[in-house]
């Protein structure tokens, strides 16, 4: 195998009617550091819509938007103050129409963030849920009263530490929040409280919105009896917060969430393809990521944090997360992400400095070869690193609580670098929210534009690959081989088979198929020569000769 030409490969055998959602590449965009339009230091809406046809030039079929819903910006739009309008530092709805215009004129899809677990503190509803127990929404929030001793109902931990309850005077009762305490918990179990969430998801599909992603969809229901949570089991890694000390049996995952799925799933039904996504974290995520997916009726994927807080990608990770998805009736569709703007950059957990070039080539190959639909995050394309933020100038909310332990999500939230040359990389006029990487400007996009060698030109041709793929967008997946450095599978489609194979260590490593002449290389990244892959090279092959 030293022929190192490409071959293309057909696409007489994509189904004209696949539905534009199932294996499709999605592009994350952090609004705050993508770009910005009005000198603030804060990215806007504006600003994406300005640099749409950049994202369009990737290959991807559409962006999701991480929130830019009106907030105090406590948790950085995860505190929702409005579900129906844009925060002022974002724009206006007239720039969000302007910029679902854009994205649909470009053939990108539009995705946006639905976080239906809790609201901001300065949410109306709450402020009126809060003012006494007699309201039209006095139980629209979790209220508890306290222990005879004034303690809190149970011993439930939050995310970000501390109980997950705050006393409040005005109602002389607890609120549970499983975030910040400027997050109190949404009381979903309750119908009208599921209608409300309900209209509003109707509002952004009036707008042509082409589905949602829904946050930390697991903690939107909680054990009404408020049973106290059980210790976790003994560990012997670090435990950062309270929270890590529990099992969450009573605080989330209950199992009355599908059926509002089921809810959410038959509103969006009526405005045609359409596409829902469920964010499901914790310690054992797959039970409940199929449970909302199962049937067909449920939400149309999922996506946990098998990579996203892995500090090594191995084959066995990747043999054991989409094993977690086989192709059977009743299984919902998969998503991965490497990266997000909740985890770490990859590039800085899963490799030292030296082989950071290869190995984000190994990477991006990975993540188009597997089953499902991709997420790439912004600035992923670029090959970007972790930013290391100095204390004093972190913003988040949970590094900062459990500092210097916990690993600042800031680092991977930093503006995007448009333009070495360019004040702060040409992300904004003035000093941005976030400091700029100090390795970043030698990956701004206008120095990897005109290098066909760059990162950036590999994913441009990676995502074509894919996208003329029936196999990899849509076929199955069968692992052959998962040893300490080797991953070996084949995609596989009626008309197509695939043979995807990467070597994962720092050393070089033979492998070949049976009938190794039989293969021919339609794709690689680094050194393979006759089945001899030189460290984190990779290939896909078909057969012929």
């Amino acid at each position: 195998m030293t022929d190192t030409v490409r071959v293309p490969l057909p696409a007489s055998d994509l189904t004209t009617d696949r539905v534009w959602w199932r294996g499709a590449a999605i592009y994350q965009i952090y609004p705050r550091s993508f770009a910005d339009s009005n000198g603030d230091g804060i990215g806007d809406l504006a600003g994406i819509t300005a640099h749409l046809d950049y994202v369009a030039s990737l290959g991807v079929d559409g962006i999701w938007l991480s929130p830019f819903f009106t907030s105090p910006m406590a948790d950085f739009g995860y505190d929702v103050a409005d579900y129906c309008d844009v925060d002022p530092i974002f724009g206006t709805l007239a720039d969000f129409d302007a910029l679902v215009a854009r994205a649909h004129a470009l053939g990108l899809r539009v995705i946006i963030d639905q976080v239906y677990s809790h609201t901001s503190d300065e949410h109306p509803w709450f402020s009126e849920s809060r003012s006494s127990r007699g309201n039209a929404r006095a139980d629209w929030y979790v209220w508890a009263d306290a222990k005879a001793d004034g303690s809190p109902p149970n011993n439930w931990q939050s995310v970000f530490g501390g109980p997950a309850w705050t006393w409040d005077a005005r109602r002389r009762q607890y609120y549970m929040h499983n975030f910040l305490s400027a997050q109190p918990q949404l009381h979903v179990h309750l119908p009208e409280v599921q209608q409300a969430l309900l209209d509003t998801a109707r509002f952004w599909l009036e707008r042509g919105v082409d589905g949602f992603r829904i946050d930390a969809i697991n903690f939107a229901m909680h054990d009404p009896e408020l049973r106290d949570n059980p210790p976790a089991p003994e560990t012997n890694g670090v435990r950062t917060r309270p929270f890590d000390f529990q099992q969450h049996i009573h605080n989330q995952s209950h199992p009355d969430i599908p059926g509002f799925l089921e809810r959410l799933r038959a509103l969006v039904d009526q405005y045609g393809a359409r596409f829902t996504v469920a964010e499901v974290g914790g310690e054992a995520p797959e039970r409940e990521m199929h449970a909302f997916t199962a049937k067909g009726r449920r939400l149309n994927s999922a996506y946990g944090f098998n990579f996203l807080y892995a500090d090594r990608l191995t084959p066995a990770l990747v043999r054991e997360a989409v094993e977690q998805w086989p192709d059977a009736p009743g299984t919902g569709w998969p998503s991965w992400a490497f990266e997000n703007h909740d985890a770490p950059r990859a590039l800085s957990r899963w490799v030292t400095p030296e082989h950071r070039g290869t190995f984000a080539a190994l990477k991006m190959l990975l993540l188009v070869c597997l089953r499902g639909n991709i997420f790439l995050y912004q600035g992923e394309e670029l090959g970007l690193t972790q930013v290391d933020i100095p204390f004093d100038r972190l913003r988040d909310p949970e590094a900062i609580a459990n500092w210097p332990l916990t690993l600042s999500r800031d680092g991977a939230r930093t503006p995007m670098p448009w333009s070495a040359g360019a004040p702060h990389l040409g992300f904004s006029i003035v000093e941005p929210w976030l400091p700029t990487g100090p390795d970043h400007a030698a990956l701004a996009v206008d120095q990897q534009e005109s290098d066909s060698t760059s990162m950036l030109a590999l994913t441009r041709r990676l995502l074509a690959f894919r996208n003329a793929s029936a196999a990899l967008l849509t076929g199955e997946i069968r692992v052959i081989e998962a040893s300490d450095t080797l991953l070996a599978f084949e995609r596989i489609a009626a008309d197509q088979r695939l043979l995807c194979v990467f070597n994962f260590g720092e050393a070089p490593r033979d492998w070949a198929p049976d009938q190794r002449d039989a293969w021919r290389m339609v794709e690689q990244v680094g050194d393979v020569t006759d089945w001899h892959f030189a460290p984190f090279a990779a290939l896909v092959a078909e057969p012929g000769a």
